[in-house]
């Protein structure tokens, strides 16, 4: 990756008037501010579709998209609803997003989107989409089940459905054959939409960085489709579930619930998930971040159960076996996401695929950090993608109020702040001016939001994943800004 820098900024946080950002107009407006602006990624978070807790990171399916995604104003244009559809209805947005409205009010509107467009009977691009999606059968199965369950968690299913038992699925397919058309079709209209707006992106300059969680959801269509995969009982309830240990940050660790896998099953299978999987979203992304990517080397795990994290144990991961799978069968365009606990044998494997690393100003300059030396800006690497904060971090502004008065005295004399200065923008600057290739500013601290716009605060439920941008917040003031740093320090 050569010097250049870019905005995180994910889909659901674009401005809307439907509850939650989309494929639409404020997307193409977004991609246009970037290219303005001389940058050259938009990053953003998976583009999965969300269960429970809202998270991208615990999706129903490690390679289906998100319908909340899909822009209403562009399905009337393609034919498939009318205004009268969605225009007045009632998304309950009080200044953040709220999933339980969409849920409730977004699927009727897409049934219906979607069975004009079975009505119209113009399969051709649809039956090609399902030819290139092998995952899209299984996908719409587990979907339909959960319906026809009243939405039971996998592992509560009747073992005819864990087990796909060709009776009992020829019978529900038949008795459900219009919620498993529906399934399959959202899908197609999602990546339909997804890829007319990366092909405007890319015909910009702009390139697009998405994320690939590690895990999946123990809940999914993942574990359904392959339980091999999962170290998993007969009846689908894991034996060890993933998280990380206790730090500055979270006292009794991160419990996230997923399933680990089985690797050993993985290493016989040379891995083919692992790259099916990734070859998918380099196909929907111009490059891949791996979350947790130390999991690779060493992974925490957790007894199914527990309440916390606190007594897991590390276990060694599949480490060189499956970068090497990776780099022979997918290529290069990968970037490890390397925060966290970081021992010798996670920066070994680091060294080893080349790909590069994240450094993040804001754990330099905060003492709650054990390794907060390794993101102080003259310890940051060229081959890193640097940031103020991800989305996991608070704010730079809402930062600002968490830090013990040493730790900002010592930011500010760092960074050159002076009485009256943007502090979001001294960060900023400090960001570009640092050796690292890359460059990310999160959306947040280029608007100068306070604590109220975080997108996440890892370990909590209930006020995650909802900021949406307001209508016109990037303006030509701060677009003028930000091309102009990224001008002085050679980054356009």
């Amino acid at each position: 990756m050569d010097r250049k820098s870019g905005v995180l900024m994910h889909i659901s946080s674009l401005p809307s008037k439907y509850g939650i950002g989309s494929f639409g107009d404020e997307a193409y407006k977004f991609v246009d501010f970037l290219s303005e602006a001389h940058q050259t990624y938009w990053q953003i978070l998976p583009l999965s579709q969300t269960g429970y807790g809202d998270s991208p990171y615990q999706s129903v399916s490690a390679f289906a998209g998100n319908p909340y995604f899909i822009d209403l104003e562009y399905l009337e244009k393609d034919g498939l609803l009318k205004k009268e559809d969605y225009v007045d209805v009632d998304w309950e947005f009080n200044g953040r997003i709220n999933y339980g409205a969409l849920y409730n009010k977004r699927y009727p509107i897409l049934r219906l989107a979607c069975r004009r467009f079975i009505e119209k009977g113009d399969f051709k691009d649809f039956e090609k989409f399902e030819k290139e999606n092998e995952w899209l059968e299984d996908y719409a199965l587990f979907q339909t089940i959960k319906e026809k369950l009243n939405y039971a968690s996998l592992i509560d299913w009747p073992k005819e459905y864990k087990e796909k038992d060709p009776e009992a699925i020829s019978s529900l397919k038949k008795e459900y054959e219009d919620t498993y058309d529906f399934w399959r079709v959202v899908q197609y209209l999602f990546t339909k939409q997804w890829f007319e707006l990366k092909k405007y992106a890319n015909s910009k300059g702009i390139k697009i960085i998405g994320d690939c969680p590690l895990y999946v959801s123990s809940d999914s269509c993942d574990v359904f489709s392959d339980p091999s995969l999962f170290l998993v009982d007969e009846e689908l309830v894991p034996k060890k579930v993933a998280g990380c240990p206790p730090d500055g940050f979270a006292a009794d660790g991160q419990l996230w619930g997923n399933p680990i896998y089985d690797w050993d099953h993985h290493l016989d299978t040379d891995y083919a998930w692992w790259i099916k999987r990734l070859k998918h979203l380099c196909s929907i992304y111009d490059y891949v971040r791996i979350d947790h990517f130390r999991g690779l080397s060493a992974y925490y795990t957790i007894d199914y159960g527990a309440t916390t994290a606190k007594d897991g144990k590390w276990v060694r991961g599949p480490g060189k076996a499956l970068v090497k799978a990776i780099r022979e069968h997918v290529g290069s365009n990968i970037i490890a996401e390397d925060l966290g606990y970081m021992d010798d044998d996670v920066k070994d494997l680091l060294a080893y695929s080349t790909y590069p690393g994240m450094g993040v100003l804001e754990f330099g300059f905060d003492s709650r950090d054990s390794n907060g030396n390794d993101n102080i800006p003259y310890n940051l690497k060229k081959n890193q993608i640097a940031y103020v904060g991800t989305h996991d971090n608070q704010t730079v502004m809402g930062w600002t109020k968490e830090l013990s008065p040493e730790a900002l005295d010592f930011c500010k004399e760092y960074i050159g702040y002076r009485d009256g200065d943007d502090f979001n923008w001294v960060m900023i600057r400090q960001l570009m001016a640092t050796v690292c290739d890359t460059a990310i500013v999160q959306a947040q601290d280029l608007l100068g939001l306070d604590e109220n716009a975080r997108m996440n605060a890892p370990s909590t439920v209930g006020r995650n994943w909802q900021w949406m941008a307001e209508d016109g917040c990037f303006t030509e003031n701060i677009k003028e800004r930000l091309r102009e740093l990224t001008h002085v320090y050679g980054r356009a």
